[in-house]
């Protein structure tokens, strides 16, 4: 345990405290960018899947049955599209009314400022 403590208060490796503060600064600014970067991509990738659950088709029919003594009838469901969706969304770019303030940079290196997509009308 005594070592440890030696370690840890062992500051002969740092010339001045300036040193220690400087590297401190670029290190949590590159932290912060790379953190950015991530938050985008988390939120490119979810909309993405978002996108690929919205685009599944969920209508169905069952047809009625008539029988000798007794009868059913029909009934259905048709999936209409849902609020942000079109069939002209455009392929890399995020939907469902996502929108990113500042610029975004998509994987084709295609720029986008202020909104992304906008809600169809």
């Amino acid at each position: 345990m005594s070592t440890l403590k030696r370690l840890f208060r062992d500051d002969a490796g740092f010339v001045v405290s300036a040193e220690l503060i400087l590297v401190a600064t670029v290190a949590v600014i590159g932290l912060l960018v790379g953190l950015a970067a991530v938050r985008d991509g988390v939120i490119s990738e979810l909309s993405d899947v978002a996108g690929a659950i919205q685009d599944v088709n969920q209508s169905y029919s069952i047809d009625g049955v008539v029988g000798h003594n007794a009868n059913t009838a029909g009934f259905n469901f048709i999936d209409l599209t849902d609020e942000c969706d079109s069939d002209n969304d455009a392929s890399g770019a995020s939907d469902n009314c996502i929108t990113f303030d500042g610029v975004v940079t998509a994987e084709d290196g295609t720029t986008f400022t202020r909104s992304v997509n906008s809600p169809s009308t």
